[in-house]
C-alpha cells in the first residue's frame, strides 16, 4: 500500500483540473464527429405523403418519425454499414442498408399498402350478401327473413324486397331484372337446386321448400355472379349452410296451418352434431276460416322432414343435409270458354334432396372445397274437364278437350363439384375446379314418353387480386358442355372496386352468361336449340357504415339467342332483347334510436322478342317502377317486435296473342293496374316453464287491395279473366318453442 503525503495530493489534483476542459473539448469533438444526420421523406407507392412513420436505425435508439408534411430527421452516432427500418401500421414495412459516416445522409422512403381484410376494397356490383360475412352490402340475415312483414318467413318473398326482384304473384321464383323465374338459380353449399319451391298449381305462387334457420349466410347476385356458378342467365341466390349448433336444442311449433318439431344434437366435444325435424301443414282450419276464390277438391296438404349431420375436422367442416317433401293439391275453376264446365287440376309432388359438402384447409395456403347433391322429384298430374256434378267430361271441342290429360313427371339431378383456392401475397387469391351434372327427365303424358338426359360439365378459373386496399379486381372465366344442346360455351367475367373514401367505393361488373333452354322446348324433338345467352354491365356505388348502408346501380342487360315459338314451325334460338334501368337502396338503423328500416328502388326498362313475342316486347312478368319500404321496431320492455312493409309496382303489361300463319298476332293488349300491398307482422318473445317462446301474428295485404297480376283469355280472344290471389289476405298465428337455445335473445339483439 501506497501513502501520499497531503502536499503531493494537492499537486495532483491541481494537475488534473487543468486536463479537464482539454479532455471535455476532445470528446465533444469526438462525438461530432461521429453524428450523422438522416432526413427525408416518407410517401406512399401512389406519392401521397405519410405521417407517423417510424423511421429508426435496427439495434439502435436512434431514429424519428415522419411529420404531417411526411418529412423526418434524426441524429445517429453508429458507425459503418446499418439497417434502417421504416414501418407504420397498414403499410409494409421497407429495410435496406445505410453508410453511416459522419456525412448528412438524405434518403426518401416509398411505402406500399399492406392490404388485409379489414380495410381493403370488396367488389359490390350486383350483390347483396348476408349472414356472417366480415363486409355485407346489406343484411338480411335469418330473423330478418322471418320479420320482414308480409314475408311470412320465406326467403324469396324477403328477397323480393330488395331492388331488382318484381312483385310476381301469379307464379313461384324470382323474377329479376327483367329475367324470367327460370332464369335465377339457388345454390346450396355450393351446387345447384333443381327444385327450390313446392309443387304449385297455376296461377298461384308456392312458397320455397327451405327454412331461412337452415342458412348462415345469403348472396342475392342480380347480375354478374362468380365464375363459378353457371346456368343462370340473370341471377343466382347463393345460400350456405350453418356449421356447428352453439349448444343442443329442441324445437316446437303450432299454427294456424302447420304445426312441427326437431331436434339438434351437439357432441360433447363440440366437434359434431346431428339433427331432424318435421313438419306437416294443412289448410283445411284455415279455408273453414278464410273462404279461397278457387274450388279446393283436395285442400292443400304437405309433409316434410329433414336430417343432417355435421362434423369438424382437423382443418375445415363435413356436412350433410337431406329434405324429403310430399304434397297432394286438388283445385276447381271454371272453364273461361264454357262456365257451365269446370277445370279440375289436382297434382300429387314428391321430392328428395341431398347435399353433402367437405371444406378443408391443405396447408401452404390451399383450400379445399368440396360439393356434391342428389335430387328426385315426382309430380303426378291429373286434369280433367268437369260439368257441374265433378265427373270428367269431353265436349268434341278440340281446344277444351286437349284439356283432360294425365301426365307424371320424374325428374333426378346428380352433381359433384370441387373447388381448389391458393392464397397469394397479401389476401390475393387464384381458384379453379370443375363440376359434373347428371339430369334425367321423363314424361309421361297420356301414355306417351318423352325422355330427355344431359351429360353436363364445367370448369372455371377466378382470381381475386389486390393491387392496393383501394382497388382489386375479380377476373374469372367459366367453360361448359351440355349433351343436351351439344354445344360448349365460354364465358369471361371481370369485375373491379375501387375505395373512394374510408366508407364508400365503387363496383364495376362485365360478365357473359348462359343457360340450356327450358326441358318443355325439348319435348318434341327440338334438340337442335342451343344456350341462351346474356351480356351484364354493372356500375354500382356503395357507401355503408356498421348501421347504414346507401347503394346505388346502374346496369345494361343484352339477352342474345332466346327461344322462340312461332305456332306452325320448329322452335328456335332466333330471339333477343335487352334490360336496363337504375336502382338504389338505402337501410338505416342510426337515425331513429331501435328503429331499423330500408327502401329500395328499380327503374326498369326492358323488352323481349321470344316465346310467343311477334316482336320486341315489354314482357308481362316487369314493372317499370317498383319500391319497397320496410320498417321494424322491437319495443324491448315489452318484448315486443313490429314490423311493416309495403310495396309498390307499376301495371305489367299483357297480351293475347293469336296465331296467324306462321306467327303470333297480338289480339288484345293493355297494363294492369298498380300493384299495392301493405304487410306486417307482429313478434311477442316470453318464456313458458323451460320453453322459450315466440308468439307471431301476421298479415299480408292489410288494406284489402285488389291486386291484378294478368288476365287469362278463352280461346277467342273475346273475353278475359283477372288472374288474382286466391283470397285478399292472409293470416298467421304461431307459437315457436325451443328448449336449449333462446331465440328470443337472437331476435332482442338483432333490433338493437
Amino acid at each position: 500500500m501506497i501513502f501520499l503525503s497531503h502536499q503531493t495530493s494537492n499537486t495532483n489534483m491541481k494537475e488534473l483540473y487543468k486536463w479537464i476542459p482539454i479532455m471535455l473539448i476532445t470528446c465533444a469533438s469526438s462525438s461530432l464527429f461521429a453524428q450523422t444526420r438522416v432526413s427525408g421523406v416518407v410517401k406512399d407507392n401512389h406519392g401521397r405523403i405519410i405521417r407517423g412513420v417510424t423511421i429508426s436505425i435496427k439495434g439502435s435508439y436512434d431514429g424519428g418519425s415522419s411529420d404531417s408534411t411526411g418529412k423526418f430527421f434524426f441524429k445517429c452516432y453508429d458507425k459503418g454499414t446499418q439497417t434502417i427500418i421504416a414501418k407504420s401500421i397498414g403499410y409494409k414495412t421497407i429495410q435496406q442498408p445505410i453508410l453511416l459516416s459522419g456525412t448528412p445522409i438524405s434518403i426518401n422512403f416509398f411505402l406500399h399498402e399492406e392490404i388485409n381484410e379489414l380495410t381493403a376494397v370488396t367488389v359490390t356490383a350486383g350483390s347483396f350478401e348476408a349472414g356472417d360475412k366480415k363486409r355485407a352490402a346489406t343484411v338480411l340475415n335469418s330473423l330478418d327473413v322471418v320479420t320482414v312483414g308480409g314475408a311470412n318467413g320465406d326467403i324469396t318473398n324477403a328477397l323480393k324486397t330488395l331492388p331488382g326482384a318484381q312483385q310476381v304473384g301469379e307464379q313461384e321464383g324470382l323474377f329479376v331484372r327483367g329475367g324470367t323465374g327460370y332464369e335465377t338459380k339457388q345454390f346450396i353449399d355450393g351446387t345447384l337446386v333443381a327444385n327450390p319451391y313446392g309443387a304449385s298449381v297455376p296461377d298461384i305462387a308456392s312458397r320455397g321448400r327451405f327454412s331461412p334457420f337452415l342458412f348462415k349466410g345469403t348472396v342475392f347476385s342480380t347480375g354478374g355472379y362468380s365464375a363459378q356458378y353457371g346456368q343462370a342467365l340473370s341471377s343466382a341466390v347463393i345460400l350456405e349452410t350453418i356449421d356447428l349448433p352453439e349448444s343442443s336444442q329442441a324445437s316446437a311449433s303450432v299454427s294456424t296451418v302447420f304445426m312441427g318439431a326437431g331436434l339438434q344434437e351437439l357432441a360433447k366435444n363440440k366437434k359434431s352434431s346431428w339433427g331432424v325435424n318435421y313438419g306437416y301443414t294443412n289448410l283445411a282450419l284455415y279455408f273453414a276460416l278464410v273462404p279461397q276464390t278457387p274450388n279446393y277438391f283436395h285442400l292443400p296438404e304437405f309433409h316434410g322432414t329433414d336430417a343432417n349431420f355435421r362434423i369438424k375436422t382437423k382443418g375445415g367442416m363435413i356436412k350433410y343435409y337431406t329434405t324429403f317433401g310430399a304434397s297432394n293439391i286438388g283445385i276447381r275453376r271454371p272453364n273461361i270458354d264454357s262456365f257451365s264446365l269446370n277445370n279440375a287440376y289436382g297434382i300429387i309432388n314428391y321430392n328428395w334432396y341431398n347435399n353433402l359438402s367437405w371444406r378443408e384447409y391443405l396447408g401452404k395456403g390451399w383450400h379445399m372445397s368440396f360439393g356434391s347433391s342428389f335430387s328426385i322429384n315426382t309430380d303426378k298430374i291429373n286434369l280433367q274437364i268437369q260439368n257441374k256434378l265433378n265427373q270428367r267430361v269431353y265436349t268434341n271441342i278440340s281446344y277444351i278437350d286437349s284439356i283432360n290429360a294425365a301426365i307424371t313427371s320424374h325428374q333426378a339431378l346428380s352433381q359433384i363439384k370441387a373447388v381448389f383456392e391458393k392464397k397469394l401475397s397479401g389476401i390475393s387469391a387464384i381458384r379453379f375446379g370443375g363440376e359434373y351434372w347428371y339430369g334425367t327427365v321423363k314424361n309421361i303424358v297420356n301414355d306417351t314418353n318423352h325422355s330427355q338426359t344431359d351429360n353436363f360439365a364445367a370448369l372455371f378459373s377466378e382470381a381475386d387480386i389486390y393491387l392496393t386496399n383501394d382497388l382489386a379486381a375479380k377476373i374469372g372465366v367459366r367453360s361448359e358442355y351440355s349433351s343436351q344442346v351439344n354445344q360448349f360455351n365460354v364465358a369471361p367475367r371481370l369485375s373491379l372496386a375501387y375505395k373512394t373514401g374510408a366508407h364508400s367505393q365503387m363496383s364495376a361488373v362485365y360478365g357473359q352468361f348462359y343457360q340450356k333452354p327450358e326441358n318443355n322446348y325439348f319435348y318434341y324433338g327440338n334438340n337442335y336449340l342451343g344456350y341462351v345467352k346474356a351480356t351484364h354491365y354493372l356500375l354500382n356505388y356503395m357507401r355503408t357504415t356498421t348501421l347504414q348502408t346507401f347503394r346505388l346501380e346502374a346496369f345494361y342487360k343484352k339477352y342474345d339467342n332466346l327461344i322462340e315459338t312461332p305456332p306452325t314451325y320448329r322452335y328456335n334460338n332466333n330471339g333477343s332483347g335487352y334490360a336496363q334501368g337504375i336502382e338504389l337502396f338505402w337501410r338505416d338503423k342510426k337515425s331513429i334510436q331501435g328503429l331499423d328500416y330500408w327502401v329500395s328502388y328499380s327503374y326498369l326498362d326492358t323488352k323481349r322478342q321470344f316465346d310467343k313475342y311477334p316482336s320486341l316486347l315489354a314482357p308481362t312478368f316487369a314493372a317499370k317502377h317498383t319500391a319497397s319500404l320496410v320498417v321494424k321496431k322491437f319495443f324491448t320492455k315489452l318484448n315486443t317486435g313490429f314490423n311493416f312493409t309495403y310495396t309498390y309496382a307499376s301495371g305489367r303489361p299483357y297480351y293475347n296473342f293469336q296465331p296467324i300463319g306462321n306467327k303470333y298476332i297480338i289480339g288484345d293488349e293493355g297494363t294492369t293496374k298498380d300493384y299495392n300491398t301493405f304487410g306486417c307482422s307482429v313478434n311477442y318473445l316470453t318464456k313458458v316453464k323451460k320453453a322459450f317462446v315466440v308468439f307471431v301474428g301476421s298479415v299480408t295485404n292489410v288494406f284489402n287491395s285488389n291486386n291484378v297480376y294478368g288476365y287469362n283469355y278463352n280461346h277467342n280472344g273475346t273475353y278475359k279473366a283477372e288472374i288474382n290471389p286466391p283470397a285478399p289476405r292472409f293470416f298467421f298465428l304461431g307459437a315457436f318453442l325451443s328448449w336449449g337455445v333462446d331465440r328470443r335473445q337472437d331476435a332482442i339483439n338483432n333490433n338493437l
